[in-house]
């Protein structure tokens, strides 16, 4: 079902922070798995709500990408990234979010790649765009807004801003990674630096975690010295390879977390998997690993549940 609807920005307050706690308890109505083998399940459906089907304190580690802020339309009812307002938007990852706490282990990590992006109100773009061909559509961005956050030209700082909002649910905030791509696609502005940067955010639910240091540790200039690596990563942007879902990321961005923070035979959960990047690298390292993914989208899933039967069969 198309959601090209018509999204205007109304004179108004800015919704406010919903400060959202854990939900405690996993829901009594089960949803069949859309797919199941030895090594991975996947879910279709809203991620929170599939969330519920999860056991308590039964992953180890969560490593995600949720949707950006008007980046793409996937033309599936419910989806995250079309609300009025960034604030909207941000409610609702953290609503997400704080649904995990109740499925993490106390020693778990969670992984969230975001980008940001910038307030436009010029309306809805027109023509065509060859290599932006997917940002073409009804961007709520693209509307007047409340003023400051959504005054044109404003880079609307929805990484940072998100993050704070985990911190004020609760989460604890370890790093916020620097994800810089040396081929970045094209920025075509003449009055800013172009964008070529995104975030990685690192969260635990408390002081002690796992973290095996000794899997990431990188080389020192002098002698065999190794040391913790460092908190901006150069990972270039690789080709979708004839992939439906246009916004996969490098399985290179996804090797550090989860090699410090998944153990060998641990659970790993990505509550917006597309087609199974971030699954499918966790097994490969690791065929003792377990991996659960969910999302929404019916042709994510069947691409995703391809690549794994395809991996499954090798290993």
């Amino acid at each position: 079902m198309s959601l090209m609807l018509q999204r205007e920005i109304t004179e108004k307050n800015p919704p406010e922070l919903e400060v959202i706690r854990p939900s405690t308890q996993a829901s009594p109505q089960q949803t069949l798995p859309f797919f199941s083998s030895e090594n991975a399940t996947l879910y279709l459906g809203d991620a929170a709500e599939c969330l519920t089907q999860l056991p308590d304190s039964s992953v180890d580690c969560i490593v995600t990408s949720p949707p950006y802020y008007g980046l793409r339309d996937y033309e599936v009812q419910g989806q995250l990234g079309l609300e009025k307002h960034p604030q909207e938007y941000i409610n609702q990852l953290v609503k997400v979010f704080q649904a995990t706490r109740r499925v993490l282990k106390p020693s778990g990590s969670l992984w969230v790649n975001i980008g940001d992006t910038y307030w436009s109100g010029k309306g809805r773009s027109h023509g065509t765009d060859a290599k932006q061909k997917h940002r073409r559509f009804n961007r709520p961005q693209d509307h007047s807004g409340e003023r400051p956050w959504c005054t044109p030209k404003q880079q609307l700082l929805i990484p940072h801003r998100f993050a704070i909002a985990m911190q004020d649910a609760g989460w604890i905030v370890r790093n916020d990674n620097v994800w810089q791509k040396p081929n970045p696609t094209p920025d075509p502005v003449m009055d800013r630096c172009a964008l070529t940067h995104e975030y990685v955010f690192h969260f635990v639910k408390q002081g002690k975690y796992y973290f095996n240091s000794k899997a990431v540790a990188v080389p020192v200039n002098v002698g065999d010295s190794k040391k913790t690596p460092p908190s901006v990563w150069v990972v270039p942007i690789e080709p979708s390879h004839g992939k439906s879902h246009k916004a996969v990321f490098p399985e290179a961005l996804v090797k550090l977390p989860i090699s410090a923070t998944c153990p060998p035979e641990g659970v790993i959960l990505d509550p917006f998997c597309g087609s199974c990047t971030t699954l499918a690298a966790a097994l490969s390292w690791s065929p003792g690993r377990k991996a659960i993914g969910i999302d929404i989208s019916l042709k994510s899933l069947v691409e995703g549940t391809h690549i794994l039967k395809q991996l499954e069969s090798r290993i």
